[in-house]
């Protein structure tokens, strides 16, 4: 009797039944927000990647005029670093579950980031006021496009951020939040990297 047991048994359910179970216990879980920020990330890095190699084999071409650095692009450098180090901190705090720590985190994450754009905006001003516009010089198309691009994607950053703030005003607990600000705090590092390579092209070219 045992052995008409044993053969009518259905591994694959069996199967299924231990992966459910797995996935439960999170052996295997991973959130869908994770998932789809790295889909997203992927498609980002594709489109700046082939912006950086347009940039840099236009720069071959002799019509190429090189614009000045304005000092305030050092100082915006200073500003989203120190953001996304407020970032951390959120994330730090939010794993260690001090709530303060959480809010102080975002709140000067946010604030940075919003100081960062306006300098942003500060040296477009700047350079339109030297003469330097879009339409003149294919490297001065290639700045404002490139900032532009980076820029639209840290006001993305920023509505995702509030979302984070709202709901952390609303939460009595940390774990509500955790997993919001571990997406933010990903997401603001990897806009500083692409910063950060977007800044060195802009130096040496």
């Amino acid at each position: 009797m045992s052995i008409f047991h044993e053969l009518a048994k259905k591994p694959w359910l069996a199967e299924s039944e231990n992966a459910d179970s797995l996935q439960e216990q999170g052996a295997f879980f991973l959130p869908a927000g994770k998932v789809g920020l790295r889909v997203f990330l992927v498609v980002v890095t594709v489109i700046f990647t082939l912006l950086v190699i347009a940039y840099a084999d236009r720069t071959t071409f002799s019509t190429w005029r090189p614009m000045p650095e304005p000092w305030v692009l050092w100082l915006n450098t200073a500003l989203l670093i120190m953001s996304s180090f407020a970032m951390q901190w959120a994330r730090n705090s939010a794993r260690s579950d001090h709530m303060k720590g959480v809010r102080d985190g975002l709140l000067w994450g946010g604030v940075l980031t919003l100081a960062f754009l306006a300098g942003q905006l500060f040296v477009w001003q700047q350079l339109v006021d030297l003469g330097y516009y879009a339409t003149s010089n294919s490297a001065n198309a290639f700045f404002f496009l490139l900032t532009a691009i980076h820029g639209l994607h840290m006001l993305g950053g920023l509505v995702a951020w509030l979302r984070s703030v709202f709901r952390l005003s609303h939460s009595s607990t940390v774990s509500d939040v955790r997993l919001s600000v571990e997406l933010c705090t990903s997401y603001w590092h990897y806009l500083l990297l692409i910063w950060l390579v977007l800044f060195g092209l802009l130096l040496i070219s």
